[in-house]
């Protein structure tokens, strides 16, 4: 059951969600993990306030996680615990915050990016506002670690380029090596920006056999004959999914932020 929340959206036709659960095998409570003094999540947070799309609000699945937002003077809305996914979560905050449908933009904002510059949060929403037909929008990376090309960790996304610019449509996105031959490969980055009605459909959607093949939610929206469409980026966020990525975080942060 959704419950309305009281919160003013003013004017904005953006919001920026962030899903977090503590379930994680890799670094347990991965959320509230510390640096320098102030949860990850909270990081995360402040960097997407920061981009000055519209409303933050963190999308919890703990009650600790919930708590820690608000500490720092953030919004955080309480969500299913037992939703499959992020999507998922982010669509059941977007109608707690927003019941009467005024948001027309949504950007989803992975919780465990604390070093991410606002400036790719900003960048990811550009392909929807330049045509009506994107219903969903992401960020890639030129890879240029030659380990990467191969690695089934990092997940490649071919796109059709428009002839000037730095967007495309994305065509595919898998692990394997992709496209074939001579030319640059492009790291998918799991940063989304939807259309709100693209974000409802996307969540009532099965999983798709692509999808399930490749452990890659963004296939079921392609193989639902949506439009996703990339836009290109210069690095590639630290997502931290273990001590050590947790360990670099802290030494890419200033301690006084």
């Amino acid at each position: 059951m959704i419950v309305p929340l009281s919160v003013d959206i003013g004017s904005a036709e953006t919001l920026v969600v962030i899903p977090a659960r503590l379930a994680s095998t890799r670094l347990p409570n991965k959320p509230l993990a510390d640096i320098h003094g102030k949860p990850m999540i909270v990081h995360v947070w402040e960097r997407a306030v920061a981009a000055g799309l519209g409303p933050v609000v963190v999308a919890s699945g703990d009650a600790e996680i919930t708590a820690a937002v608000k500490a720092a003077g953030g919004l955080a809305v309480a969500t299913d615990p037992a939703h499959p996914s992020g999507s998922d979560r982010v669509f059941e905050a977007v109608q707690a915050v927003d019941p009467e449908a005024r948001i027309k933009y949504v950007v989803n904002v992975q919780g465990d990016l604390p070093t991410i510059e606002p400036g790719l949060i900003k960048r990811a929403l550009d392909p929807i506002l330049a045509s009506p037909q994107v219903d969903i929008a992401t960020l890639v990376c030129e890879i240029t670690d030659e380990d990467e090309r191969t690695r089934p960790s990092v997940v490649k996304a071919v796109v059709a380029w428009a002839p000037q610019g730095e967007t495309g449509r994305a065509l595919y996105f898998t692990r394997a090596t992709a496209p074939w031959g001579d030319g640059p490969l492009y790291h998918h980055i799991g940063l989304y920006a939807y259309r709100r009605d693209a974000l409802a459909r996307f969540v009532g959607l099965p999983p798709g056999q692509l999808e399930k093949r490749e452990s890659l939610e963004q296939l079921r929206a392609l193989e639902a004959g949506m439009r996703i469409d990339a836009a290109l980026v210069r690095t590639v966020p630290l997502g931290v999914d273990t001590p050590e990525d947790l360990e670099r975080a802290r030494r890419m942060l200033p301690a006084r932020c």
